[in-house]
């Protein structure tokens, strides 16, 4: 087959514009965009493969730019103008090819902060790769760790088809509108359809050309891709294109095709994040390599200079505004640190235990009569302590809404949320609270005389007092629902509250990070309200749900020394799905207060219906 001419360096391709602007230092990147563009251009000068810039232009400039119109925010119903990085990647897994005149790259690896655009590009490519690859009977599957994940990508090429009259009248869609699943192209039997991991179970034997798989961080094996990848053997040019956020799972598929990515775009067999010299060897000439990152040294809490290695569309589906907003809840509340760095910053990070610090929680901290609510709705949450330590009973009562900067289904949108009043109530046994004073470190007999702990006489705790309290809260307030964890409650609280005739409705609430509960029925309906799946209640969702109400000053917390001791001492643990909760066990001092206040403001959440949307801010994908 006749080579394809090279653009001239006078007037090169798009991709090898942006590979000559990165490598001249003309535009920001990090150390193994670099690499990948230094590789792009020493490949050029091989004989045994060639580099047909027309091609990948085209694919640009006929098919993303003429045919595709992005949806939703500030982007709707306008022409898919690939920013020069999406270029690069663009041109180079169409524009590079074997001698045979077949693609050369049958993987891509690509790692890049949120809000960068990876799905609605990704979902173009598998569009491409329906109508303007020339496959006949060609499979396109999105992949993802959860049917709902993989159907973000599917919904992105889905608005695509739907904004574009000439896709429109060439692709079936099946499903009702928003309920898409499956696109077809009947002309050459082709299709583009989600899955999910459970596909790998049916033993269906698909034979994609192009499989697209989404946030690749937050599958728990490799099993898709496996999968997928072995049908590739009845195809002559297939992709797999792989994007992801970094993660934190070091012994995860992810991790292992970040590692290779990173080797591959060095040329550099021990090539690593904190040492990725350039050396030009080939590792693997099918993977095509565009891993964002920081090079060492680089502080993004304190030099934004380095955010665009990172965020290649800075400025553009991402403000600086925005980022500097994350910046300042990984300063002020350390649990969000790792996960902000990983997902804004491509640090791929260990668990992290720090949760709250005092900058963010001082401005929170607030005194006001808890008497002037009376006859609000009201959530409560309920920590039952071992007989020996402190039980907790906190409330949570709506006050307002105030318009935050937020993201919903993958933008950035400015919408309301809601405003709280909290405040807790706690107990712990009078006979052995000097004892433990010492013990703890804490001033629990000053406490109890200034009110702000109930020291009654006994050695262990008793239920009965922390029943009648809620009495008295059922009586002045209306109560929702009471949040409260297994354990004590079925074999010591529950009947304390039955002798009192309370007709509180109780909500379980597990502590740790791995349980739910069951939703009742209105949270069913807030659910269904907001459009979204009834979820009941856990602990990494409602401590999150509290971090932002501290964050974005929507939560005052009625002065008691008692909650902020517990908020300071406590400490995190993770899952390696970026989950994480608060750890009794690891906690420096006492944290009941804190895991009941959490309790109570998930619960309220819960209740929440649809959020009111103001407008959106940016089109983030």
């Amino acid at each position: 087959m006749a080579r394809a001419k090279r653009k001239t360096a006078a007037s090169p391709d798009r991709a090898t514009a942006y590979a000559l602007a990165v490598v001249a230092g003309d535009v920001v990147a990090g150390p193994h965009v670099r690499n990948a563009c230094r590789r792009h251009l020493d490949d050029i000068q091989r004989d045994d493969i060639f580099f047909d810039g027309f091609e990948g232009d085209r694919i640009i400039e006929e098919f993303f730019e003429s045919k595709l119109k992005l949806s939703e925010g500030q982007f709707d119903k306008q022409a898919f103008n690939l920013h020069p990085s999406q270029d690069f990647i663009v041109g180079s897994i169409f524009g590079w090819k074997r001698v045979d005149g077949t693609r050369r790259f049958r993987r891509a690896y690509i790692e890049q902060g949120k809000g960068n655009g990876k799905s609605p590009m990704a979902g173009g490519i598998g569009l491409c790769g329906l109508l303007y690859d020339g496959e006949a009977g060609a499979e396109i599957y999105s992949a993802g760790a959860t049917k709902e994940q993989a159907g973000i990508l599917f919904r992105d090429a889905v608005k695509m088809v739907v904004q574009s009259p000439d896709l429109d009248e060439r692709i079936k869609r099946s499903g009702s509108a928003g309920k898409e699943f499956n696109l077809a192209y009947l002309k050459n039997g082709s299709f583009f359809r989600p899955v999910s991991r459970e596909t790998k179970k049916t033993g269906s034997g698909p034979r994609p050309h192009f499989a697209l798989i989404d946030e690749l961080h937050e599958h728990p094996d490799s099993g898709i891709i496996e999968m997928l990848e072995r049908g590739f053997k009845f195809r002559r040019q297939p992709l797999l294109l792989m994007i992801t956020n970094s993660g934190s799972d070091r012994t995860s598929v992810c991790r292992d095709e970040h590692e290779h990515a990173v080797k591959v775009a060095a040329g550099n067999r021990d090539a690593k994040d904190d040492d990725a010299h350039y050396l030009g060897e080939i590792i693997d000439d099918t993977t095509f390599s565009f891993v964002c990152g920081l090079d060492v040294g680089d502080d993004p809490l304190t030099d934004p200079s380095c955010w665009a290695k990172a965020n290649p569309l800075l400025g553009i589906t991402i403000t600086e505004e925005y980022l500097a907003g994350v910046v300042k809840q990984a300063k002020d509340i350390p649990s969000k640190l790792n996960n902000i760095l990983r997902l804004h910053f491509c640090v791929w990070t260990d668990a992290e235990t720090a949760w709250m610090t005092r900058t963010a929680l001082e401005p929170c901290i607030a005194s006001f009569e808890k008497e002037q609510h009376r006859g609000k709705s009201i959530w409560m949450g309920c920590d039952l302590s071992q007989n020996k330590d402190i039980t907790a009973l906190a409330c949570v009562v709506r006050t307002g809404e105030v318009e935050v900067e937020a993201e919903r289904d993958g933008k950035i949108q400015s919408v309301l949320k809601p405003t709280f009043d909290a405040w807790i109530e706690a107990w712990t046994p009078g006979d052995t609270m000097e004892a433990r004073a010492i013990k703890d470190k804490q001033p629990y007999g000053e406490w109890a005389k200034a009110g702000f702990i109930n020291a009654p006489k006994g050695l262990s705790i008793r239920y009965d007092h922390v029943a009648q309290a809620v009495a008295e809260y059922a009586h002045d307030f209306q109560v929702k629902c009471l949040a409260y964890d297994r354990y004590a409650f079925r074999r010591g609280f529950e009947p304390e509250c039955e002798k009192l005739g309370i007709s509180v409705e109780f909500v379980e609430h597990p502590q740790g990070g791995t349980k739910k509960g069951e939703p009742n029925q209105a949270m069913k309906d807030a659910a269904e309200a907001a459009k979204r799946k009834p979820e009941g209640l856990w602990m990494p969702g409602s401590v999150r749900m509290l971090e932002d109400a501290i964050s974005e000053g929507r939560i005052r917390l009625l002065r008691n020394p008692v909650l902020i001791s517990a908020m300071m001492s406590a400490v995190t643990d993770e899952d390696r799905w970026g989950n994480y909760w608060l750890a009794k066990e690891r906690a420096t001092n006492k944290i009941d207060c804190a895991v009941a206040l959490a309790m109570a403001v998930g619960a309220a959440h819960a209740y929440e219906g649809a959020p009111a949307k103001k407008f959106q801010m940016l089109f983030v994908g």
